[in-house]
């Protein structure tokens, strides 16, 4: 079975959609993902690249598209790479890449990318620390976003610098189980720990 066999794309964006109503939205982990996804706005790629170079290939694509299409239509990437970077400390390396990009581009001021992980976690805590999972997604994926709509939800959410605490006092209120009870995690084969997994 080939790796593509392995992570069907609709599968992969139907984990990730599944995951960002049960979790990003469903706990309010983040207070604008809601209004994004409602209205159609978020953009769901999945990458076919098997590693690190080639997925910079696709962010570069994923990027320009993002910056060439209207606010209105296109608000914000997620570019799900299932078949590299199954390694955390791999993948963070990788983001320093990403954001050297972003700059080479002249995106810088215009787009950002920020992260998630099925094994993200926060320095000094433990791999199985149930706090972890606020920045665990199924798959390694890369969130594109523009740096006007951070300004206007930073606006609308005045108190935006809150959202951390609260969602780690969520995560330890919810605990492994609850986390684990949300089934957010892969259904795709994937090596390591899980988004389901706390």
């Amino acid at each position: 079975m080939s790796s593509a066999d392995a992570f069907p794309p609709a599968t992969v964006i139907d984990d990730t959609v599944r995951w960002l109503e049960r979790a990003v939205i469903g706990l309010n982990l983040c207070p604008f993902a809601k209004g994004v996804h409602t209205k159609g706005q978020i953009h769901y790629a999945v990458s076919v690249a098997t590693d690190a170079r080639e997925l910079l290939q696709d962010l570069e694509r994923e990027l320009e598209a993002l910056a060439e299409a209207p606010a209105a239509q296109r608000d914000t990437t997620l570019l799900i790479a299932p078949h590299c970077l199954q390694d955390f400390l791999d993948f963070n390396d990788f983001l320093e890449l990403a954001d050297e990009l972003v700059e080479v581009l002249d995106l810088g001021g215009i787009l950002q990318v920020a992260s998630f992980h099925p094994q993200f976690q926060f320095e000094g805590t433990a791999p199985d620390d149930v706090t972890n999972a606020t920045n665990r997604a199924p798959y390694p994926t890369l969130h594109l976003l523009r740096e006007d709509s951070i300004d206007q939800a930073v606006e609308a959410f005045p108190e935006a610098e809150m959202i951390y605490e609260r969602n780690m006092a969520t995560l330890q209120q919810l605990g492994p189980e609850g986390w684990a009870a949300l089934d957010v995690g892969p259904r795709c084969p994937i090596t390591g720990k899980t988004a389901g997994s706390a």
